[in-house]
């Protein structure tokens, strides 16, 4: 397993690589100065202020030679400095990185769990009322946008209700600490979290019950129902865990997405976190603080898909470890 994991990091840091390389050339290609943008907004559009903050911040070097400079700061750990925010890149990733774990890790594991629980039992009884309102309300929400389920949450639960707060990470000068600041976070990550894992339950639901439709049908199903095992043993030893592979598969994908895909919710929401860090960074095109965002969620996709690739040995210890 070590050779596996070894390898693994190798490529991993090859494609990493790429990854830097590739966003670095596309962010230059948009339209747009952030000289131009930074002079415009002090005041002072006149061409000789412009040249000043391109040398100040290495914008009038050459593309390659910009490059080398970016890569090896990437190697020392060293992302970089926001022109636009006036604080290394590495801090205000670090400052907003355990907000945006916080919330689709909490979304995540929502839509995992419900996803397979509802998929178990809409293939366990298929055909049924009950299948048909699962699958219902899993496409209901899969159809719904993001944002729409987002302000009808806030409608709902905040304004009409008032059971929950609409927006932020937690309650502005409450200053609380403690267990009390764990329940005031918790309070404020619930419509968040759930906004963003009910869209991949729909996703997990699909997929569960349709890969325990197709394991039922197995040989070494009707075996283990020929041998007299109960139906409940069947479905909980046999059918689902065959059935999960293809759902940790998609699980992983999601992880690692996840990380930088949850920009409409955190701007809904208010919550401090990369995703919306990134879109400012692009609004106001501050490359340095935009690749280093890039380069945080290339990490946590590379890092998911790993262990994925191990979690498999775990559902199926039939499959070995290969590079």
């Amino acid at each position: 397993m070590l050779s596996f994991v070894a390898q693994r990091v190798l490529k991993g840091v090859i494609v990493l690589l790429a990854i830097i390389v590739l966003n670095f050339f596309l962010i230059r290609l948009a339209p747009g100065d952030p000289a131009v943008v930074m002079a415009g907004e002090a005041g002072a559009s006149d061409q000789v202020f412009v040249q000043q903050l391109r040398e100040k911040f290495g914008l009038d070097k050459p593309l390659p030679e910009q490059l080398l400079i970016y890569v090896k700061g990437i190697a020392t750990l060293d992302l970089g400095f926001s022109f636009r925010q006036q604080a290394p890149v590495a801090k205000l990733i670090a400052e907003r990185l355990p907000a945006t774990l916080l919330l689709t890790l909490t979304a995540f594991a929502i839509s995992l769990v419900l996803g397979v629980l509802f998929g178990t039992f809409a293939a366990r009884f298929a055909g049924t009322f009950l299948d048909t309102g699962i699958t219902i309300f899993a496409l209901i929400f899969y159809a719904m946008p993001i944002f729409w389920v987002a302000l009808m949450g806030i409608l709902l639960f905040s304004v009409t209700f008032d059971w929950l707060p609409s927006f932020g990470y937690e309650t502005v000068g409450a200053n609380l600490t403690g267990f009390a600041h764990i329940v005031d976070v918790a309070k404020h990550l619930i419509m968040p979290a759930m906004t963003l894992g009910l869209f991949f339950m729909a996703t997990y639901t699909r997929m569960t019950r349709a890969s325990m439709l197709e394991v039922k049908r197995l040989d070494f199903v009707k075996t283990a129902r020929a041998k007299g095992l109960s139906d409940a043993l069947i479905q909980r030893r046999h059918v689902l865990r065959n059935a999960l592979l293809p759902v940790v598969t998609l699980a992983g994908v999601h992880a690692g997405t996840l990380i930088g895909g949850a920009v409409i919710t955190e701007t809904v929401f208010a919550w401090p976190g990369i995703g919306r860090l990134m879109y400012d960074a692009l609004l106001q095109r501050d490359y340095n603080l935009l690749l280093g965002v890039f380069v945080t969620c290339s990490v946590m996709v590379l890092i998911f898909n790993l262990i994925t690739d191990l979690v498999y040995r775990l559902v199926d210890p039939r499959i070995e470890f290969a590079a």
